[in-house]
């Protein structure tokens, strides 16, 4: 079908119990785009700086993934520096330079316009929507979100709810949303804003999806060797819109596999810092744990 993405591409230092990298590879758009490729085609639009280093291109390219979107343009690369304690699910950031990032007016190119689906990563609300005004009629739309837009643009993401098929959220950021601690109840309340489905995201305690008809949920893959989970919410995204895009429907099958497959990509993810185990990974090792996943979970005796 194609996929089109928008969203941040990054350079990060990071440090975790199992080690640290400086000025790696990160950003929700990488993390999604790299994971997505191994479904469908993938167009990325994003921003980065003069110091952006080429090899970091040449790995897209590598996956197939359409840079034509991306921009490089005079200034420094949005870098992020974090690290993760005892609680892996949770990233304390030391520091935040948007740089290019800060001024990011995507402008999507012609050739991408009809591509039939459009993921819109966790930037700001108006922007996610002046995206979907530049886009003609994709079969579906997907977008994420996060804590800083729940808090400051709470009105302009309602409004895209309005206009997104699917949102995607972190279990903390739904509860925000919809200010409640129930899962459940906050999941309803999103529903009620527009989106047909809604995923919630809860790191390694899985994801746990609803529509108006149907809820399915599933854990999270038990990995024993985890090195770093930055981006593991968004190469979910990735694998979940990926399948959906591949699959060429939204039911209810689809949905659910979609969701398993999007768990088994961020499995192999938090495996290792950046995208250093995503570059070993090839579709026999996606189906064989989408196996074991699906073995893991049966309860038929």
């Amino acid at each position: 079908m194609g996929i089109l993405v928008v969203g941040s591409i990054a350079l990060d230092t990071i440090e975790t119990p199992y080690g640290s990298a400086r000025d790696i590879l990160g950003g929700s758009a990488t993390y999604f785009s790299y994971a997505a490729s191994f479904f469908d085609k993938v167009s990325i639009v994003g921003v980065v700086g003069q110091d952006f280093p080429e090899e970091h291109i040449k790995l897209l390219h590598s996956r197939n993934i359409d840079t034509d979107g991306l921009r490089v343009i005079e200034g420094k690369t949005f870098r992020w520096v974090g690290s993760y304690k005892d609680d892996m699910n949770t990233a304390e950031t030391h520091s935040t330079c948007l740089n290019v990032f800060e001024t990011f007016e995507p402008i999507i190119p012609e050739k991408y316009r009809d591509l039939d689906v459009v993921f819109l990563a966790n930037i700001d609300p108006d922007v996610q929507i002046g995206v979907l005004s530049q886009v003609n009629k994709p079969k579906f739309t997907v977008c994420d979100t996060m804590n800083l837009w729940i808090n400051t643009k709470k009105a302009s993401l309602t409004k895209l709810l309005k206009m997104v098929d699917i949102v995607v959220m972190n279990d903390a950021e739904a509860r925000m949303f919809a200010d409640t601690p129930n899962l459940i109840q906050a999941g309803r309340h999103i529903l009620e804003k527009g989106p047909k489905y809604i995923v919630i995201k809860k790191g390694e305690n899985g994801a746990l999806m609803m529509s108006r008809q149907f809820s399915f949920s599933v854990p999270g893959f038990p990995i024993e060797n985890v090195k770093d989970p930055t981006g593991a919410g968004d190469t979910f995204a990735g694998g979940f819109v990926g399948y959906l895009a591949k699959s060429a429907r939204l039911e209810k099958a689809s949905l659910k596999k979609a969701v398993v497959y999007g768990s088994v990509m961020a499995s192999f993810n938090v495996e290792d810092f950046s995208l250093e185990r995503m570059k070993s990974l090839d579709e026999k090792e996606i189906e064989d744990r989408y196996l074991d996943f699906v073995n893991l979970t049966n309860f038929h005796f």
